[in-house]
């Protein structure tokens, strides 16, 4: 659905008056096209120590590594700020910070460039996890960083973002989902993520040869697939090089057709809330494609209603397609011991499922399941080279939300740092990162997708 409000704050005389006015002006966001640069401009990399020296000479180096995979990323970077640069982004790496003290001077000289940023720039941040095992000074430092990251984001302007990749100790800025994350955050991929900390909890996962095509070999599976976000997902699953298997119910049937020849997969009319779900699934993928690597548990619903009006048939419809059903599938696939090369589960929580919402506790409480879901099951998935992760969507432009009244879909829309909806895109180029080979370290985690939600995290 358009946003007419951000379509005329951004265009001809209206601009000029929304301007002279002082009104809220939310940026049109960059978004992914192919064949455009990772970033456009240079790229500020501040913090010192080895791992900042050695992260500056990838992104700006050229050639392969062992494997034949891209190492360098050919960009311009700059070690010192210059006062009449124009910066499309800035890396701050904080890994080797050890007391608060340690955070002003490169977050100091950070902010003295960002009046000067690109519009669409990104600031990223590499830190790595407090711990109870932290002595109280480094675990203050680190835990300093996120909320450094979380405030910036929320001052900068334009659309511009803010996010972190958390690594783990013991695991190197330069491992894999460590460097997929980070290229993840400064591309326009990310346009709506904006203020999230991504964990990177093991050096695991490959870099793909093509960046443009990581996925090139890999079938997947997106179940609520005939339209709206489910049919996104498949497109930019497909148009990064897999393979897709698209599942909805049997009503959805011409719909769900239309998308699977779009990306010319193939469709599976089904009820997933079926108790052999999971193994139709797994017969459908292999039988036609031979195999089955990738899991999008997207088919969802709501029945809204305040939990003193709340009847059975309100609540347990939205705990069985959400939450029942993804569970089921799950355990059928893994005790089937044919998901085991390097299998990926990406599950759609909500922010409802993290910061609760007004009249949906059924639905909370299905999306917050979907969260403890994947952190439970990706250690079933690790000795496979397997993860399962959720994306946490906020307020997305789709068929549902045109249904809120107006006055309220304008309030949801600006009550973000990015002060707009987000698209169906934004949350299928997120699950589409952690579908990717290059995620492989990143395990039970959830990745929000909503524009930095101004209150709460």
């Amino acid at each position: 659905m358009s946003d007419t409000y951000l379509n005329l704050v951004n265009s001809g005389f209206t601009k000029k008056v929304a301007q002279q006015l002082g009104l809220p002006r939310p940026a049109q966001l960059r978004r992914f096209r192919p064949g455009q640069p990772l970033v456009d401009g240079p790229v500020l990399v501040l913090g010192s120590g080895t791992e900042a020296e050695s992260l500056a000479h990838l992104l700006s180096g050229t050639g392969l590594d062992d494997g034949g995979a891209v190492r360098g990323w050919d960009l311009d970077v700059r070690r010192t700020p210059a006062a009449d640069e124009r910066y499309a982004a800035v890396v701050l790496v904080l890994t080797d910070v050890q007391h608060p003290d340690d955070l002003a001077g490169p977050v100091l000289t950070a902010g003295g460039v960002l009046k000067g940023l690109a519009p669409g720039a990104r600031v990223v941040t590499l830190s790595r996890p407090a711990t109870a095992d932290d002595g109280p000074a480094l675990a203050a430092a680190r835990q300093g960083v996120d909320g450094v990251l979380r405030s910036l984001a929320k001052e900068l302007r334009g659309g511009a973002t803010a996010n972190g990749v958390v690594v783990a100790d013991g695991v190197p800025v330069d491992a894999p989902s460590a460097l997929g994350a980070l290229r993840f955050f400064l591309s326009t991929r990310s346009a709506f993520v904006d203020g999230q900390l991504l964990t990177v909890g093991s050096d695991a996962g490959t870099l793909p040869a093509d960046w443009d095509q990581p996925l090139a070999g890999r079938v997947a599976v997106v179940t609520g697939a005939a339209r709206g976000i489910g049919a996104s997902i498949a497109a930019t699953l497909a148009r990064d090089g897999a393979t897709v298997v698209a599942v909805d119910v049997p009503a959805a049937g011409e719909q769900l057709a239309a998308v699977a020849n779009s990306v010319r997969g193939t469709a599976l009319q089904l009820d997933v809330t079926g108790p052999d779900a999971g193994q139709k699934i797994l017969d459908h993928a292999t039988a036609r494609h031979g195999r089955l690597d990738i899991v999008v548990h997207n088919a969802g619903i709501t029945r809204d209603k305040l939990l003193a009006n709340m009847t059975p048939e309100k609540w347990d419809p939205v705990l069985a397609v959400n939450v029942d059903a993804p569970l089921r599938i799950n355990e059928a696939l893994v005790e089937s011991g044919d998901f085991t090369d390097a299998p990926r589960i990406v599950a759609l929580a909500s922010t409802s499922g993290i910061a609760g919402n007004r009249g949906q506790t059924n639905y909370a409480a299905s999306k917050g399941g979907v969260i403890g879901m994947v952190r439970a099951t990706a250690p079933l998935l690790t000795a496979f080279g397997g993860t399962a992760n959720a994306v946490a969507p906020g307020f997305i432009e789709t068929e549902m939300t045109a249904r809120i009244p107006a006055l309220t879909r304008q309030v949801a829309r600006r009550l973000n740092s990015l002060q707009q909806g987000g698209q169906p895109i934004d949350v299928a180029e997120t699950v589409a990162f952690l579908a990717s080979p290059q995620a492989g370290g990143i395990m039970g985690q959830t990745l929000r997708v909503c524009g930095q939600n101004m209150v709460g995290q």
